[in-house]
């Protein structure tokens, strides 16, 4: 009788599976398991450590080192060759029988199967949230926080080599720098060299590239964050992130020097002068230039020289001050 259960259960799994594949044809999406190593090799993970025994969201299981053929990417068999052990696991399961913890490798937030692929699928299959596994952490010089973190990382070069180059995640656990235009990382990284050659003049000394990346973070690009974050002004720049905004207003900061606009004014202003000048939201602007034409109205700035809305990709600051605000001219 309860063979007859765990014959059911496998192939009701594998009924899932079929489904789920033509689902997935017709969508034209993937629903294969993501392959360890071309994955690591991918985002550039080389160090490992151990990550000791705990609990995994078997969720956040989304790849296997060996057996990437054999399951879909919701661990349901797709091969009948995974009857034998996948009914095995089943039973015990039915018993009661306590299983082994998995092995798993962690790149950020997403797991690998090293060993226990059919416990993970049996587990999946009847509802089970968490699997204990032992972990050995992979570390990545990028921030993964999903599968699609990942394969955008692995996709975006760019982005990649700015991690890699800054090594940021070891500096700052936890930060994390999006940019949506091409070419743009280049830019912070001569924000953080030139904010290096600023920060060795003001203390007189050799100041070291990860002093430096760890200074522009907390001392140039934070503050700036905050800026925006306390402004709002991002609700200007739908689909555009925190880091778009840091670059433009940057920018945009060195143009209000270049024009000789006296100096002093606080980030959130200069945050909120670009927001206003440059929404893209579609009403933005033209409610800007309506109020400018009402009876009595004062602008709040002064007039200035017309800057760019935005700077071209080979338009950088030539130099910066200690914090790394422009000065100088572009290139």
């Amino acid at each position: 009788m309860k063979s007859d259960l765990v014959r059911g259960d496998y192939e009701r799994a594998r009924r899932k599976s079929f489904v789920r594949a033509i689902a997935s044809w017709l969508r034209r999406s993937d629903n294969a398991l993501l392959a360890f190593e071309e994955m690591r090799r991918g985002i550039h993970a080389q160090s490992q450590r151990d990550g000791g025994l705990r609990e995994v969201p078997i969720e956040h299981i989304v790849g296997s080192v060996g057996r990437y053929r054999d399951f879909d990417r919701a661990f349901l068999p797709r091969q009948a060759r995974t009857r034998d052990r996948w009914e095995s696991v089943d039973r015990a399961h039915r018993d009661r029988t306590e299983v082994p913890p998995i092995e798993l490798y962690r790149i950020g937030e997403v797991y690998f199967v090293k060993d226990g692929n059919h416990r993970v699928s049996v587990a999946r299959e009847r509802g089970q949230a968490f699997i204990d596994a032992h972990v050995i952490d992979v570390v990545s010089p990028a921030p993964v926080e999903s599968v699609e973190d990942l394969l955008d990382f692995i996709r975006d070069s760019d982005a990649l080599r700015f991690y890699e180059t800054t090594d940021l995640l070891r500096l700052r656990p936890g930060a994390r720098i999006e940019l949506t235009l091409p070419g743009q990382y280049d830019k912070l990284l001569e924000h953080i060299s030139t904010h290096r050659w600023y920060l060795g003049n003001e203390q007189k000394r050799e100041v070291s590239y990860p002093e430096a990346v760890a200074s522009w973070y907390d001392r140039v690009y934070l503050p700036t964050i905050d800026a925006i974050r306390k402004t709002g002004a991002l609700r200007d720049f739908p689909n555009r992130t925190e880091a778009d905004l840091y670059l433009w207003t940057t920018e945009h900061h060195w143009y209000l020097h270049q024009a000789a606009h006296p100096k002093g004014e606080s980030l959130e202003t200069i945050v909120k002068e670009y927001a206003g000048e440059n929404s893209e939201r579609p009403l933005r602007p033209l409610l800007r230039r309506a109020r400018a034409t009402l009876p009595g109205f004062t602008p709040l700035s002064t007039p200035r020289r017309e800057a760019p809305a935005r700077p071209s990709s080979g338009s950088t600051p030539a130099s910066r001050d200690s914090r790394g605000t422009p000065r100088g001219r572009p290139s």
